[in-house]
C-alpha cells in the first residue's frame, strides 16, 4: 500500500509545485526554498537533537508553549521545527527566532524523508496535530527514530477520509510511538484507524496553556482606548470567505441600531486579505486596512487586518468575538485564544475541529452559537448593550482555560523519557 502512495506522491508532484506557483502570486513566500520542499536541501544546524513539525501557523501557536519547554528543559538539544506554510514560517521566526532552526518539511515523497532524517538525525520526531506522514514515519521507524504525535486530534471526517485510505494508515499509525491525544474521542479515533492503544493516551489541549501577557491585555486597552471609549467592536479572526459573507450581511444590520460599531475582519489566509476589503466594500461597507494604519477612523466601518501574527491583540481590543471557519463548513479554528482574553464568543454551525472545546465553552456559557446573518446581527446588538452578560461570558472562558490546564506537563512528562536528563 504504501508503494501506491509513494508512487501517487511522485506522480502528483507536479501538480503540488503548480499549486505553489499559484499561491506565490498572492504570496511570493511560496515561490522560496522549494529545494527544501523536495528534500534536497536542508537547514545548517547540528545533528541530535528534537524534530518538531508544526503544519502551519494555528499548529505553531498550539505548539508554542511545548517548543518553549523544550528550550527551557534541554537547552542543549537542538531544535528543528518544520512547516509546510510560509504563515507557519513566519511564525517560528517571530515567536522563536534563532533559538531553533527552521525547515520546510520535504513532501512525503520516498527518500525525501530519509534525506531529512540522516541530515538532522534526531534523538526524536514530533509532530503536532493531525499530521500523518507515512513515508516519514517509515523512514524513522527503520532509523529507530521515536515517533510521537502530541496534541493529536482527528475529527469524524477525517476518520472517515482515513478509514478510505486503509492499511496505509493504520500502518503508519502502528508504528509510531505514542500518540497524545486532545480528549478521550481522538484517542478512540486514532485507535480505530490502527494505533495501538497501549501507546495512545490522553494529554489535553496544549491550546489551554498558551500563557497570556500582561503586554497583550494592554495592547488591547491602548487600542480599545484609541479607537474610542465606547464604542463597539466586533472581532472575527481566523475567517474563511462564507464566515465573512454573514459577518459583513449582520453587521449592515447592526449599524442601523448602533452606527459607530466596528467589525474588524482578520482572515485566515494572507492571499484572501485583498478580497475580504473588496467584498467589504462591495455590501457598502465603509472599510479601511491595518497595514494603513492600526487605529481605524472614526467612518471605518469595516478594519480588515491585512497582517499576520497580531489576531491577540484584537481579540484583547474586543468587545464581542467570532472566531472563523464556523459558519463555512471548514470546522472551526483556536476557540482557546479569546477565552484566553476574557472575551464573549460567537461561533457558527460547523465546529467538527473543535467540537470538544466548543461543547465546553457552550456548556460553561462562554460561546453562543450563530447560525447566520440574523443571529449574528441580533447577538451582537444584544451583548453590545448587556455588558454585565459580556463579563459574566468573558468569565466563564477564563475559568474553562484555566481549569483546562496541564496538557503541557503531561505531554513533557511523555516524552521525557526519549530526551537526556
Amino acid at each position: 500500500m504504501r508503494f501506491l502512495y509513494s508512487l501517487a506522491m511522485i506522480l502528483a508532484t507536479p501538480i503540488l509545485l503548480a499549486y505553489f506557483a499559484v499561491r506565490g502570486f498572492r504570496d511570493r513566500r511560496y515561490l522560496e526554498r522549494w529545494d527544501e520542499r523536495l528534500g534536497f536541501s536542508f537547514a545548517d544546524t547540528e545533528p541530535g537533537g528534537i524534530l518538531l513539525h508544526a503544519a502551519s501557523l494555528g499548529e505553531v501557536n498550539a505548539a508554542s508553549p511545548l517548543i518553549s519547554a523544550l528550550l527551557e528543559n534541554h537547552p542543549d538539544e537542538p531544535l528543528t521545527v518544520t512547516t509546510f506554510t510560509p504563515t507557519g514560517a513566519a511564525r517560528v521566526q517571530e515567536l522563536f527566532g534563532d533559538q531553533v532552526t527552521h525547515q520546510h518539511l520535504p513532501l512525503d515523497l520516498p527518500g525525501a524523508g530519509k534525506r531529512l532524517l540522516n541530515h538532522l538525525a534526531p534523538r526524536l520526531v514530533l509532530v503536532l496535530e493531525t499530521e500523518i506522514w507515512p513515508n516519514l514515519f517509515h523512514a524513522a521507524r527503520v532509523k529507530g527514530i521515536p515517533v510521537a504525535l502530541v496534541n493529536a486530534r482527528m475529527s469524524a471526517s477525517s476518520l472517515r477520509g482515513y478509514r478510505r485510505l486503509g492499511r496505509l494508515i493504520s500502518h503508519a499509525l502502528a508504528g509510531t510511538d505514542a500518540i497524545l491525544a486532545q480528549s478521550r474521542a481522538d484517542a478512540d479515533r486514532f485507535i480505530d484507524r490502527g494505533a495501538l492503544p497501549e501507546r495512545v493516551s490522553v494529554t489535553g489541549n496544549l491550546k489551554f496553556d498558551v500563557k497570556v501577557s500582561a503586554s497583550l491585555a494592554e495592547t488591547g486597552e491602548m487600542l480599545k482606548s484609541a479607537w474610542g471609549v465606547g464604542r463597539p467592536v466586533l472581532v472575527a479572526g481566523s475567517t474563511h470567505e462564507g464566515d465573512e459573507a454573514e459577518l459583513v450581511e449582520a453587521f449592515s444590520r447592526l449599524l442601523k441600531m448602533r452606527s459607530d460599531a466596528l467589525l474588524v475582519l482578520a482572515p485566515r489566509h494572507p492571499e484572501r486579505f485583498t478580497r475580504a476589503a473588496e467584498n467589504a466594500r462591495e455590501s457598502g461597507l465603509a472599510v479601511c486596512l491595518r497595514s494603513e494604519s492600526r487605529v481605524p477612523p472614526r467612518d471605518c466601518q469595516c478594519m480588515v487586518v491585512d497582517t499576520m501574527g497580531e489576531l491577540g491583540n484584537y481579540y484583547a481590543a474586543a468587545d464581542i468575538t467570532f472566531v472563523g471557519g464556523t459558519i463555512e463548513p471548514v470546522g472551526g479554528h483556536n476557540l482557546l485564544e479569546p477565552a484566553a482574553l476574557g472575551k464573549p464568543i460567537l461561533i457558527g454551525p460547523f465546529t467538527d475541529n473543535v467540537k470538544e472545546i466548543a461543547g465546553q465553552l457552550l456548556e460553561a456559557g462562554a460561546a453562543e452559537r450563530v447560525t447566520g446573518r440574523m443571529d449574528i446581527a441580533d447577538a451582537a446588538t444584544r451583548l453590545f448593550t448587556d455588558a454585565a452578560a459580556r463579563d459574566r461570558m468573558g468569565q466563564a472562558g477564563l475559568a474553562l482555560v484555566e481549569n483546562g490546564r496541564g496538557a503541557l506537563a503531561r505531554t513533557m512528562a511523555a516524552i521525557e523519557k526519549w530526551l537526556p536528563r
